[in-house]
């Protein structure tokens, strides 16, 4: 293995390059936009290998329905004839079964335990970031509220993983950012943080200045495998290679499905803004009941949330924005929400099993790595290791062979 493609400069597809250097491989990234372009910019940042769960599960048949109708709801689907969507849809819903749950559960869990390590690996060799731990505020605005986010940790536990969490009575020595309507609120410690642009922006040159190609506004029309494995770009060029990784997130099938990757990857977009805070924040803080992720952010308190099924390309809809200020306003204090910064929409690639694909497809010398859903950031080094190792030696570790796209 001499030379290799990778399609995407997000976290996924960067953590790739930089594993297949380690392995001796020259390496191209392609992307048509630019580092961290697609979903790895924008989110919360969260490093929480006991939080990277299913998607679905059993409360989705009873919120699915009431998130339909309320315009505020953290999931959001818009009203509109497309057979595409509604097919998905069904498929996810299948899957909010306590079985389903377990299943899922049981194929992310070894990839989980190794999340953390494969951090350190990269800021280790070289990758000039840092993460940092936590520990992560829970709230609730009712003590009932918190049942669904205990069962999922003992569900985590259950499946072989450590989540130290506990009970906070005065949570805003931790998170002066919650507000006496908070009140029921855990800390949960074992996980951490980074800044995703300034880390994205540093794995990027860590990549380059190890030797790689790094090229942006590079659009990939087309990819062929066999041979000799090439792409070429709307301009008309071609390139050859010994591998291609399409690590294209929300839009991997336009690349991968004619090589047999039929698993659905829908784009669940996510929305976020950054705000000024009276008191400086300094640890995360988690709303599950609203699905609300806030982190600190260069001086400043990024607000993520919801999870929005449209087309990966669809603007920016400021109604999800509202939404999102609407969920918190009464759960937060001291946080300017009529100040927003950074207002942001990014499409995370989710599957209906909840189950990323990562491995070799039908052609020969073309691989695919993605479809992580809320989970590229925490997962993407570790999937860019195993899935180096599998395009080097033919191996594929028992921690991705879960994910087989061909699946």
């Amino acid at each position: 293995m001499v030379h290799s493609i990778v399609i995407g400069a997000g976290m996924v597809g960067l953590a790739t390059a930089w594993h297949l250097q380690e392995r001796g491989v020259e390496v191209t990234v392609l992307d048509r936009t630019g580092v961290a372009a697609g979903s790895s910019w924008g989110n919360a940042g969260w490093l929480t290998p006991g939080k990277a769960i299913p998607l679905a599960d059993p409360s989705l048949w009873t919120y699915g329905p009431k998130a339909l109708i309320d315009p505020d709801a953290a999931l959001h689907v818009p009203f509109r004839v497309d057979a595409t969507l509604w097919t998905f849809l069904a498929q996810f819903a299948a899957h909010g079964t306590h079985r389903a749950w377990d299943r899922t559960m049981a194929a992310l869990t070894p990839i989980d335990k190794i999340a953390l390590a494969c951090f350190d690996e990269l800021t280790d060799g070289g990758v000039d970031s840092w993460t940092r731990e936590g520990p992560f505020v829970i709230g609730f605005p009712e003590e009932a509220h918190a049942k669904g986010f205990l069962r999922e940790i003992a569900g985590v536990e259950r499946h072989g993983q450590s989540v130290p969490l506990e009970r906070l009575e005065n949570p805003q020595e931790l998170a002066p950012q919650l507000s006496p309507a908070v009140k029921a609120a855990y800390r949960l410690d074992g996980q951490r943080f980074l800044e995703p642009w300034p880390f994205m922006k540093a794995l990027g040159e860590a990549v380059v200045v190890r030797g790689a190609t790094l090229r942006t506004g590079a659009d990939v029309i087309d990819v062929t495998g066999g041979a000799e494995p090439s792409v070429t770009l709307s301009s008309g060029e071609r390139i050859a290679a010994d591998s291609v990784v399409i690590a294209t997130g929300a839009w991997m099938p336009k690349l991968a499905r004619r090589f047999g990757v039929r698993t659905r990857v829908q784009a669940g977009r996510g929305y976020s803004f950054t705000v000024e805070t009276t008191d400086p924040a300094e640890h995360p803080v988690y709303l599950p009941a609203q699905r609300i992720a806030c982190t600190p952010y260069e001086g400043r308190f990024r607000i993520a949330g919801t999870m929005e099924f449209r087309g990966p390309d669809e603007v920016l809809q400021p109604r999800r924005i509202q939404a999102i200020i609407n969920q918190s306003r009464t759960l937060l204090q001291g946080v300017d929400l009529d100040n927003r910064q950074d207002e942001w929409v990014g499409s995370r690639p989710v599957t209906p099993d909840g189950l990323p694909l990562v491995g070799a497809t039908r052609a020969d010398g073309v691989y695919v790595a993605g479809g992580h859903g809320m989970w590229g950031i925490v997962l993407g080094p570790a999937t860019g290791k195993l899935l180096a190792e599998q395009i080097v030696t033919g191996r594929t570790d028992p921690a991705i062979a879960p994910f087989n796209p061909l699946r």
